[in-house]
């Protein structure tokens, strides 16, 4: 199986060929292809490349298949004493990007 990690966003994500990977949210419009150049391992069995930082000639090809927000966090911050009660929420924008091929020099 060929795979590989690679960096988006400043978090490291493993992609496989013909899965899927949800990063932060990229300024892209929705089926346009994408490169991912900041690659710091590729994996093909036993063969196995490590990057210092960065695999060089490396690179993943990828499409953006959506972009949608995920779960809702609540914040709760309470003060006993004060009175105060502060309820917020937030829900992160990600991108999913279809791995179409991961190219290794």
């Amino acid at each position: 199986m060929k795979y590989a990690i690679v960096e988006s966003g400043g978090k490291q994500y493993r992609a496989v060929e013909g899965g899927t990977i949800e990063v932060d949210l990229l300024h892209i419009e929705t089926g346009k292809n994408i490169k991912l150049e900041d690659v710091l391992l590729v994996a093909n069995g036993d063969d196995i490349s490590v990057g210092t930082p960065t695999v060089k000639g490396a690179s993943i090809k990828a499409t953006v298949v959506e972009h949608f927000k995920g779960e809702k966090t609540i914040n709760f911050h309470y003060s006993p004493k004060k009175r105060i009660r502060e309820k917020t929420g937030h829900r992160q924008s990600y991108t999913r990007l279809a791995i179409e091929k991961i190219e290794a020099k």
